[in-house]
């Protein structure tokens, strides 16, 4: 018996083998649900690829968090797939262009600091509002995010874009708990992902982490990470939302 059980969650943002989403939807599969991918535009071939690497290939819909049309043709696309109700979601898109990376904070133009935070926090609520018709009690929302209690090296706008991002996350929980919508991020340490080779520095991140993690860290194994989503999907943690719960080795804990 597993912990997700006959659950329906759509996981956004797989694009490569070596991703969180990837290694939610691999272990959400493991632990009994079914499962959705979704992407948009040229990253879209990618996931449909890396789809045939999971246990059960699942279906792959395509859904641009911007375009009002694909959100509001979320729900239809679902029910077609004859998907009733919806009981996780894995929000895990994120962008800032390069102008908001590893260049201070005066180089961005309010447009790029706006496209940032339009994709990687606004995209969050849009999401939840295109597919709450079909969320109920017991539902789990799911972000992904890196603590932004703090400044990082380099990451600059999208530190700004992720406080947002949390903050938005403790509104959705307040505004969706009594529905017994439960919405919670999950606050990964360093890996070697796409988004993270778009981080000019990223090395400085993962010898900290490999000097200072408690539990250590391995920069190359999303797996921990993608067993704390499992965890917040499952019935498991049906009173918790509002959270940031670190998967970082106990990085976040530790001082100088």
């Amino acid at each position: 018996m597993g912990l997700l059980d006959d659950k329906k969650i759509l996981v956004t943002g797989v694009t490569t083998d070596d991703s969180i989403a990837f290694s939610v939807a691999r272990q959400a599969q493991a632990h009994g649900a079914e499962i959705v991918l979704s992407n948009a535009g040229r990253a879209l071939s990618l996931t449909r690829r890396v789809a045939r690497k999971l246990d059960v290939e699942p279906q792959v819909i395509e859904l641009d968090v911007t375009d009002p049309a694909h959100l509001a043709n979320v729900e239809p696309t679902l029910r077609a797939m004859g998907w009733e109700r919806l009981d996780g979601l894995l929000h895990s898109i994120a962008y800032a262009p390069p102008t908001a990376l590893g260049h201070g904070m005066f180089d961005a133009s309010w447009e790029d600091v706006g496209l940032a935070i339009h994709i990687s926090a606004y995209s969050l609520k849009a999401l939840v509002e295109a597919t709450l018709p079909m969320m109920g009690r017991g539902s789990s929302i799911v972000g992904l995010t890196f603590d932004a209690t703090v400044a990082w090296p380099a990451y600059d706008w999208m530190g700004v874009t992720k406080a947002s991002y949390e903050s938005l996350s403790r509104y959705l929980a307040r505004d969706l708990g009594p529905q017994g919508i439960r919405c919670n991020l999950v606050a990964a340490g360093p890996l070697r992902t796409i988004a993270a080779k778009s981080i000019p520095g990223f090395e400085r991140f993962e010898s900290r982490w490999l000097e200072q993690a408690p539990l250590g860290w391995d920069v190359n194994d999303a797996e921990p990470v993608g067993q704390t989503c499992v965890a917040l999907f499952s019935d498991l943690l049906s009173a918790t939302t509002g959270e940031v719960i670190h998967a970082d080795g106990g990085f976040h804990a530790i001082g100088a």
